[in-house]
């Protein structure tokens, strides 16, 4: 069995209007356990601060994807990348003009949300926006319901 942690993030990770669980990590952990004969594919929603804790304590095998980071190396073994993304910003209509990253959010005073333990936060950090200004949640809803 490969026990498969995910969020649901589209398109990465989602669920089909009849509840199946897919998208693009999905799958590709789908085929790994089906081409390594693992035997019963079993995805697990769970929430972004529980990725590595849960597989540090053994409630699944495999998470989505990751930013690869020394802290999170020291925790689990990451395969070789299978893609990369630069960082993007959800910002509300009236906000966006000027908006260009971190930087300029940092420049404006702006707050910033994040999500608990991702490394957006350690670099808005490093590009100038002040802690004071940044805003944790433990998920995607709740940091987009407060950016909204």
């Amino acid at each position: 069995m490969l026990r498969f942690a995910h969020l649901i993030e589209p398109p990465f990770c989602f669920r089909t209007p009849q509840g199946r669980v897919t998208g693009c990590d999905v799958e590709l952990a789908r085929l790994l356990a089906q081409r390594l004969d693992l035997g019963p594919f079993e995805p697990i929603e769970t929430t972004f601060a529980e990725l590595l804790p849960g597989l540090a304590e053994d409630r699944w095998d495999m998470t989505t994807g990751l930013f690869v980071t020394a802290e999170r190396q020291r925790v689990a073994l990451f395969s070789r990348p299978i893609w990369s993304l630069p960082d993007g910003l959800l910002v509300r209509r009236t906000d966006a003009s000027g908006i260009t990253g971190y930087r300029s959010l940092a420049a404006r005073g702006l707050k910033l949300a994040v999500i608990a333990a991702q490394v957006q936060q350690d670099t808005a950090r490093r590009l100038g926006v002040p802690s004071s200004t940044i805003r944790t949640f433990s998920n995607y809803e709740e940091a987009a319901a407060a950016v909204l």
